[in-house]
């Protein structure tokens, strides 16, 4: 895997480990900027929203299926557990980095249905 794909995954599973606070010093450019639509803009709203999910669901999982990069950019497709049984996620993140950081986010995620009539599956 390349140095900013691995960045990215890194980050990633820091953040839903709960150690948000170091991943944002390790691999995030403060001045940055995210485009998550629950989340006022600047990185540090979205460590703040970051925090404040990892205290409501403290014990997700995360599983990264695809990781693509090219150049400066790099999309993660994973599955996010928030409450197993409860509350599962397919997630999208594109990563924009900037001298090895973080220096810009998309996330999207739409929730996976008890029932899926696609035999292909979300993964």
């Amino acid at each position: 895997m390349s140095n900013l794909k691995q960045t990215a995954v890194d980050f990633l599973q820091m953040v839903v480990a709960g150690d948000i606070e170091k991943a944002y010093e390790k691999y995030v450019d403060m001045n940055g900027k995210h485009h998550n639509p629950f989340t006022p803009a600047g990185f540090p709203a979205l460590k703040k929203g970051m925090m404040e999910n990892d205290a409501k669901f403290p014990h997700k999982a995360f599983t990264v299926k695809h990781v693509v990069g090219e150049g400066d950019w790099v999309t993660v497709h994973s599955h996010l557990v928030l409450k197993a049984g409860e509350l599962e996620l397919t997630t999208v993140h594109l990563l924009k980095f900037g001298n090895g950081k973080i220096v810009e986010l998309w996330d999207v995620a739409a929730p996976i249905p008890a029932e899926c009539p696609n035999k292909d599956g979300l993964f």
